[in-house]
């Protein structure tokens, strides 16, 4: 039986979330938060701002989310003097930690569901979604 790609799509998403979803528990995060540490990670101290334009999310959404993350001790804020959202945002040496673990377990699971597949195959299939994303709207930053 064939599937469309849509349907392929959101199943293996969901397997995906389902197989990682144990690991963000022992870590004591909660789906949404691993993307705003892999942003602080990658690119240092942002603002509230910048993790909201990275994460695609309002920036309300992100600071509930921060509250949280900063809350159990993975990263800090300083606020700005005017605006709270343009304070600075960075992670602790416990959310740091967090990050490299969880990025274990993702590259773990991404060398399972790329079993077999050849370099250029993976570099295809790394181009197509890439471009799948773009085509909705995304922007990889």
């Amino acid at each position: 039986m064939k599937y469309a790609v849509h349907t392929l799509l959101a199943r293996t998403g969901h397997a995906e979330q389902n197989y990682l979803r144990p690991y963000l528990g022992a870590l004591g995060l909660s789906p949404g938060q691993p993307k705003i540490l892999r942003c602080l990670y990658t690119n240092g101290p942002c603002s509230q701002k910048e993790l909201a334009a990275y994460c695609e999310v309002d920036p309300s959404s992100v600071c509930r989310t921060l509250d949280s993350l900063e809350k159990n001790g993975f990263l800090i804020r300083r606020p700005s003097k005017t605006d709270r959202r343009t304070g600075e945002v960075s992670l602790t040496d416990k959310g740091t930690r967090a990050f490299e673990t969880w990025e274990s377990q993702c590259m773990l699971l991404e060398s399972r569901m790329l079993q077999g597949f050849s370099q250029e195959e993976k570099e295809k299939l790394a181009d197509y979604l890439a471009r799948i994303y773009r085509n909705m709207g995304g922007q990889l930053l």
